[in-house]
């Protein structure tokens, strides 16, 4: 590897000319880009990719040869010394698009996106106390990278780790015991609570799951220990377990948080907090729950940045997206989004209402609990202690002048007939309800009692929504299909032969899961008039999902083989979350 000090570095041509000169570029995209480079600055590499002509890796290959320095690509934390890495500052790494790869015994080794940064060299320098040997790296995988040194679940791990060592090796006994918590006066519980040890743990917890992206803790006592596990991706995961003489401070510290009564263990509380994170807050929903052994905690993590509340990154279909826009921009009906809870129904709901976000339209919603706070709109959350639910808020809703309602769910009767009132007096509702496809939802509210006419002419859309887990990036690879999948997801014998399938090897970056970040399923139902026509005539949840089909809107699990075949996820993961009627036993 060729490893040269800043001094040495540089070109005696300019890198424009060099590209040309080596038939890498012509002198047409050249001029191009120097003129965007004239009128909004950058320097020519960032040009070039601003402008699409080169990939961001292609120019980091390109400036490798240019300099005579190796172009080095970061595929994991593997190729990372993560202890040389973490020396050199988050804000430093950030400021200067630079990480630390790894150290010799005089010199260490910098990936750079910018190797005539001088500036940053020297910072470098300093810090480390020897010079550097710079290598050359894309943006990207300097991001990447950046990620994984500095916001890896690992390090909050390895605290955690080292915590929990310490207190069990600990001779002080200042902590109380979890079966003497239970008979302690408040005084001694909040005093326990506030100690150094227990507030660090939760705090680290915390910071975990923020940098892990999970969207639950679940505290959960047992008979002799306690289990702490996170939620990413929609699968639980086992943390590290605090000892014993901590487990009862660390749920009283949780609810000293969320201002809950740490006297009351008897009954389940609700309560919230906000924790700050690096230019933003988070807001943190708990809830307690009573069981034999203690109180269950589950620490809701609701992260806006960790969100995408937009509908064109929700992951539709193009056409889809279009049609989904139209039928937002009706005047009056009713939407309905079906589905399991945790299948990312409330992010199409939010981003829905950020689409129809109007200074000229009163929007007002009613949900249990309020998720995300949404500026310029009127929210409301259920109280069922004080007999305020979704049908009384809907009906006094009614006379605060609305042009459009979320509703959060349908629940009964009652509430159905309200949105369809609602609707049918002029008004745009937009609700979630609970069924397995859009079909069953139309045919599971008439059961309830709404009359088919009524239905027919209030109903626009129906969407039915699931979500399943991404195959990694960093370790992804071809895989053969096993026979067994070809029928039950419905792709032909022959296409499964002639198409490329993919899964995740398992990698750092993804935890060895070989899954990284989830995808959405959609199943969409049009109420057109042939559908209105049927629904009115008393039509089936069969017939209606085969004229669904007929205009041209597939199945859940047609999505997900789509999904497949793209090389976005496995067969395991669609079939997970979908029916099928081959499942070859």
């Amino acid at each position: 590897m060729i490893r040269q000090d800043s001094s040495s570095i540089g070109a005696n041509t300019f890198f424009g000319e060099w590209l040309v000169s080596n038939d890498i570029l012509n002198e047409e995209k050249l001029h191009e880009a120097l003129a965007e480079q004239q009128n909004n600055g950058g320097r020519l590499g960032e040009v070039l990719v601003r402008l699409e002509i080169f990939e961001d890796s292609d120019l980091a290959h390109y400036l490798g040869e240019y300099f005579s320095l190796d172009h080095v690509r970061i595929d994991g934390s593997s190729d990372i010394d993560m202890v040389v890495a973490r020396k050199i500052p988050e804000k430093i790494a950030k400021r200067f698009n630079l990480v630390a790869l790894g150290e010799t015994e005089d010199r260490i080794i910098i990936a750079m996106v910018d190797p005539l940064d001088v500036v940053a060299l020297d910072t470098v320098t300093r810090i480390m106390k020897r010079q550097p040997d710079v290598v050359i790296c894309s943006q990207m995988d300097i991001n990447r990278a950046i990620e994984a040194i500095y916001y890896g679940s690992d390090i909050e791990e390895q605290r955690l780790r080292e915590l929990v060592d310490f207190e069990i090796n600990s001779e002080e006994e200042y902590m109380i015991e979890e079966d003497d918590l239970m008979s302690a006066d408040i005084i001694s519980s909040e005093d326990a609570a506030s100690r150094a040890p227990v507030i660090k743990f939760v705090d680290l917890l915390l910071s975990q799951a923020v940098k892990s992206k999970a969207s639950d803790i679940h505290i959960e006592p047992q008979e002799r220990s306690m289990n702490v596990r996170m939620r990413v991706d929609g699968l639980l995961s086992n943390m590290i377990p605090p000892p014993r003489k901590m487990q009862g401070p660390i749920i009283t510290r949780v609810k000293i948080l969320a201002n809950m009564d740490v006297a009351e263990r008897r009954l389940p509380q609700d309560g919230r907090f906000k924790i700050k994170a690096p230019g933003r807050d988070i807001d943190v929903r708990v809830s307690t729950l009573p069981t034999i052994y203690g109180e269950k905690v589950v620490m809701r993590i609701l992260d806006k940045n960790a969100v995408k509340h937009d509908i064109n990154v929700l992951g539709f279909d193009p056409e889809f997206v279009v049609l989904y826009k139209n039928v937002l921009r009706q005047p009056h009906g009713i939407i309905i989004l079906t589905g399991p809870t945790g299948s990312g129904k409330s992010t199409t709901l939010y981003a829905s209402l950020n689409y129809l976000k109007d200074p000229h339209k009163n929007i007002t919603t009613i949900e249990n609990p309020v998720e995300y706070r949404l500026a310029g709109i009127n929210q409301v959350q259920i109280r069922p202690e004080i007999n305020l639910g979704f049908a009384a808020c809907l009906r006094s809703i009614i006379r605060q002048d609305p042009d459009i309602v979320l509703l959060g769910e349908i629940r009964d009767k009652e509430t159905a007939e309200i949105a369809v009132q609602t609707s049918l007096t002029g008004h745009l509702v937009l609700s979630t309800f609970h069924t397995n496809d859009a079909s069953s939802a139309i045919t599971r509210l008439a059961f309830m009692g709404i009359e088919p006419y009524l239905l027919a002419s209030s109903l626009n859309l129906v969407i039915s929504q699931r979500l399943v887990r991404r195959i990694c990036e960093s370790c992804k690879e071809p895989m053969q299909l096993e026979d067994r999948f070809i029928g039950q997801i419905n792709i032909d014998a022959e296409k499964a032969r002639q198409t490329t399938f993919y899964r995740g090897r398992g990698c750092a970056h993804c935890g060895e899961t070989g899954y990284q970040g989830r995808l959405p399923l959609f199943e969409f139902l049009l109420i057109d008039r042939q559908i209105r026509q049927a629904i009115t005539a008393g039509a089936g949840e069969l017939q209606i999902k085969a004229m669904a089909r007929q205009a041209g809107y597939e199945t859940l699990l047609e999505c997900g083989t789509k999904k497949i075949i793209a090389g976005y996820t496995t067969p395991e993961e669609v079939l997970k979350v979908t029916y099928s009627e081959d499942i070859n036993l």
